[in-house]
């Protein structure tokens, strides 16, 4: 039987009224949006299961924070039993399917993006040492079994840092050596699958800085963590046309097949101030997919643009890392929520491959 559920913006699901997606509290609000960069698109996820039986479907959905937020319903259609939003603080749509032949699973929803921009004279001023961390944020101090923040970790970030005007440096202008480090010294490399396993310490013990965007970003986070400054991953896809590159995103005639853009982005947090967004991802991707060093200008403009900025041609899932879905499924804990999680008869399906799964996402831009 065809199904079609409307999840509407207050949230009402059958176990009641609920938000729809969490609001990142923690995130500085009072940016103003007034002379940022507004962008508009329609999403939609489509999940053609390939095999048959008791299917179940875990689908990351885009967080409600400042700076992106969903315009419409959630518009649900397709063959399941039963749909729901099982987690709010880690947005995520779940999807059961009695034996069917074919289970498939179609999303569709409207976002409206900002572009992310940072004011660090603004950042200067209300930077306060002795400010206390918010409860919230707390947890982005916390190891985790991808973001150790010993032994080689923090050598490293110590060596980054160890000049005096470096030790005497401020969160933001520590943050700011760590990320140019990082930015500069990581490599991508095309052969990782996916997005990368982000194993910040391992990376750093082989002594072969390379990766993708989640194990650039967490080697960036692993080194912030350890020496006090919170920070994280955000798991998100691209959606639309860069202005910079077509490696950052990519559309013709404003239609994108998302579907293989997957993309990790970070964030740390300065005391007094709130969360700054960087991408240092980015910045290798961009340098080998157009074949420039780091002395290129523009690689220079690029990594100074995104340690403080995002492009919004791309939308935030979750912060995740080493942690359970809910409801509780095969693989626990699972390293991170940037791509759908599915399980037909108990088997997992392969993720990584868009095609086995199969899931294929289009964003088309306003």
């Amino acid at each position: 039987m065809e199904r079609r559920t409307l999840f509407k913006l207050a949230g009402i699901g059958a176990l009641g009224c609920f938000p729809l997606l969490a609001e990142n509290k923690s995130q500085n609000t009072k940016q103003s949006q007034k002379h940022q960069r507004k962008r508009e698109f329609s999403v939609t996820f489509k999940h053609n299961i390939l095999e048959s039986g008791k299917c179940k479907l875990w689908i990351p959905l885009p967080s409600s924070t400042p700076y992106q937020f969903l315009t419409s319903n959630l518009a649900l259609s397709g063959n399941y039993t039963n749909a729901y939003i099982s987690n709010t603080q880690i947005p995520t749509l779940f999807a059961e399917f009695d034996k069917v032949k074919s289970p498939n699973l179609e999303i569709k929803f409207d976002i409206t993006t900002y572009e992310r921009t940072t004011d660090f004279e603004e950042v200067q001023a209300k930077f306060n040492k002795n400010a206390k961390i918010p409860q919230e944020v707390k947890p982005y101090l916390v190891a985790t079994e991808h973001i150790q923040t010993d032994g080689i970790v923090k050598t490293t970030a110590k060596e980054i840092l160890k000049n005096a005007k470096a030790q005497n440096a401020n969160d933001c202008q520590k943050a700011k050596a760590i990320f140019e480090w990082v930015a500069t010294n990581m490599q991508r490399d095309e052969s990782i699958l996916g997005c990368g396993v982000g194993d910040a310490k391992a990376i750093l013990e082989s002594k072969k800085l390379y990766g993708k965007c989640t194990d650039i970003s967490s080697v960036f986070v692993a080194l912030c963590r350890s020496i006090g400054i919170p920070a994280r991953e955000i798991f998100g896809i691209r959606l639309g046309q860069s202005s910079f590159s077509n490696a950052m995103g990519s559309a013709k005639d404003k239609v994108a097949n998302i579907t293989s853009g997957q993309h990790c982005r970070a964030e740390f947090y300065v005391r007094g101030y709130g969360w700054i967004p960087c991408d240092p991802g980015d910045v290798a991707k961009v340098r080998l997919s157009e074949n420039l060093s780091n002395e290129d200008q523009k690689i220079k403009k690029l990594r100074e643009y995104l340690f403080g900025s995002w492009e919004m041609c791309w939308l935030g899932y979750n912060t995740a890392r080493d942690f359970i879905l809910t409801p509780i499924p095969a693989e626990t804990p699972l390293n991170n929520f940037g791509y759908p999680y599915g399980e037909v008869e108990e088997n997992v399906l392969d993720y990584y491959d868009a095609k086995g799964f199969s899931y294929s996402y289009i964003s088309v831009e306003k």
